[in-house]
């Protein structure tokens, strides 16, 4: 309470108006949102949008648009939601952005503080089921408090491992007056995180690459959250070192560039996956090590050194056992690795294996086929169509990875997509945010016929604000990834995940007001691709895709990298 400073002569004003107040210093340029009876006072406030508040038309959708707009554009997204349902709607979305370090601030009304604890009307404690999903949490209990908590909030969300805050607001501190100041010191001595690498380690880092003969430059997530994706590449470059990402780590470095191998992992390429078993120096940057990469902990990169650079501690050494363990900002430990002097490594020879396994064994798929539309070959179509600049959304399943392997990504916050926690439902509303967070650019979406029937009622935002988004809807009528598992562990025992019965896509399409296009000739597929995507506004694609059709190379979860099924 020592930073808080109150104006006595300053007019009061309420809760709900000093909360537009501290969002407004904060810059925020819009929310998402949807209104209830705990937050009435703050809609209120919002009527005149001072901030525009995006209604989403539910609160899951809420929290994945905010989520497309914070991962497009590196700024916090905003969510406000009401109390009991509300809050609990917003759950799902929380713990996916915590999963992928995605720096939210989610307000969630609350009843008054009177009632709090008494199994009021739309009481849930959000608190108590949010704590192991989100980086902080607060509950406001003094409206003076309140800038104080909307500032640690937005730090807290943006700094270090980004991630989601919440903040409990019981509606009775927005009705309330006062005359406290928006602006206040930060203070908070217990978070305090990391950014400045270890000297030594980074010497001995250095001292080790330039004896090795196999390196291999892991990119995670971490690098475009530190906005570092350049100096990635330039290390890359600079030491000649073949480059391997995660999913997350997609468009760090172009898809073409010749030191990438493509993502590694469970549907990673053969090259990558290759290359992460023979190294003798794993250098992985802002990447968790996650069981979708490392596929079996105790086979991973087993004749390597492994150094990881990561700014949350808890990573280091939490998966795989790391020989140089470096705490820092991803931005300035490459910076400062950049400034030493170290000789290039040897490594021509495998460099040229490297590249060669990327020529002999890419991702394939039958090209020639003109009995089915294969869902790669959609995707590489569209890809040539946006010439490889589209922000690229996806759901979640199969045409996620078809998506990651033949999509030609070029830069970085490209790829807007659910990796840690896999959530159905996640693309629409994702491509909703990030087209609001980037109104100049492209936005492409591809879901599955699964996942499509979650949140589309979020299609309902498009024409009330203009957007033109292309939603490819790969339609192979099951919950692909899910079958796939069955077909390949289960006997082909596909229980529950094949859809007999669907609604029609194109009258939905027509229902929300948008252009619908379905495609089912393979012979046709180009050309009306190209019809589809000359259309201005949105639209809905339907294209029907092969029904058997599986997502290869693939690692079988708990084998080694190098034990890839579907490789040719």
């Amino acid at each position: 309470m020592e930073n808080l400073k109150v104006d006595h002569q300053k007019q009061q004003v309420s809760g709900a108006r000093l909360l537009l107040e501290c969002l407004l210093a904060q810059e925020v340029e819009l929310v998402f949102g949807y209104p209830g009876g705990a937050v009435l006072p703050l809609y209120d406030e919002l009527y005149e949008e001072e901030i525009p508040n995006i209604l989403t038309r539910h609160e899951q959708g809420a929290v994945h648009a905010a989520q497309g707009y914070a991962k497009s554009t590196g700024k916090p997204g905003v969510v406000i939601v009401t109390s009991g349902p509300g809050a609990t709607n917003a759950v799902t979305g929380i713990a996916d952005a915590n999963s992928d370090s995605t720096p939210l601030i989610v307000f969630t009304g609350q009843v008054t503080t009177d009632g709090i604890g008494k199994d009021a009307f739309q009481e849930a404690d959000i608190l108590g089921i949010t704590v192991p999903i989100t980086k902080n949490s607060y509950q406001v209990r003094d409206i003076n408090d309140l800038p104080r908590i909307v500032q640690e909030a937005f730090h807290i969300a943006t700094t270090g491992r980004p991630g989601p805050v919440v903040i409990d607001l019981p509606k009775d501190m927005t009705i309330q007056q006062t005359t406290v100041e928006v602006a206040c010191e930060l203070h908070i001595p217990s978070y305090q995180p990391n950014t400045m690498p270890s000297v030594l380690q980074i010497q001995k880092l250095m001292n080790v690459l330039e004896q090795s003969r196999k390196p291999v430059l892991l990119l995670g997530g971490g690098v475009i959250g530190a906005k570092a994706q350049q100096e990635a590449k330039t290390f890359a470059e600079k030491y000649e070192i073949p480059v391997v990402s995660s999913l997350l780590g997609l468009g760090i470095i172009p898809v073409d560039h010749p030191l990438f191998l493509g993502m590694g992992g469970m549907h990673g390429s053969y090259a990558a996956n290759m290359a992460l078993t023979e190294c003798d120096l794993l250098i992985n940057v802002g990447c968790r090590f996650d069981d979708r990469l490392a596929t079996s902990p105790q086979d991973f990169a087993p004749e390597a050194i492994i150094a990881h650079i990561d700014i949350d501690p808890a990573e280091i050494g939490k998966i795989i056992a790391t020989d140089i363990p470096i705490v820092a900002d991803a931005k300035i430990c490459l910076e400062k690795m950049l400034e030493i002097k170290t000789g290039i490594p040897n490594g021509k020879a495998w460099r040229e294996l490297c590249k060669q396994r990327k020529v002999d064994k890419p991702f394939s798929y039958d090209r020639e086929t003109q009995e089915e539309i294969k869902p790669q070959k959609v995707i590489e179509i569209i890809g040539k169509l946006t010439n490889g600049n589209a922000i690229v959304v996806t759901d979640v399943g199969q045409h996620q990875m078809w998506a990651a392997q033949f999509y030609p990504f070029r830069f970085a916050k490209q790829l807007i997509t659910s990796g840690g926690l896999g959530t159905m439902g996640y693309g629409i509303p994702a491509a909703v945010g990030a087209k609001f967070g980037n109104p100049d650019k492209e936005v492409v979406c591809f879901v599955g016929d699964g996942g499509f029937q979650m949140t589309n009622q979020e299609l309902a935002i498009l024409n009330e604000h203009g957007l033109a988004i292309k939603f490819i809807l790969l339609n192979n009528s099951s919950l692909g990834m899910v079958r796939q598992w069955q077909e390949q562990f289960f006997n082909n025992r596909r229980s529950k995940s094949v859809f007999h019965t669907q609604p029609d896509f194109m009258k939905m399409a027509e229902a929300y007001g948008i252009k619908g296009v379905r495609i089912q000739e393979p012979g046709l597929l180009e050309e009306q691709l190209q019809e589809a995507f000359s259309i201005s506004g949105s639209v809905l694609i339907e294209v029907a895709v092969s029904k058997t059709e599986h997502v290869l190379p693939m690692v079988p979860a708990g084998q080694p990298n190098n034990q890839m099924i579907g490789v040719d």
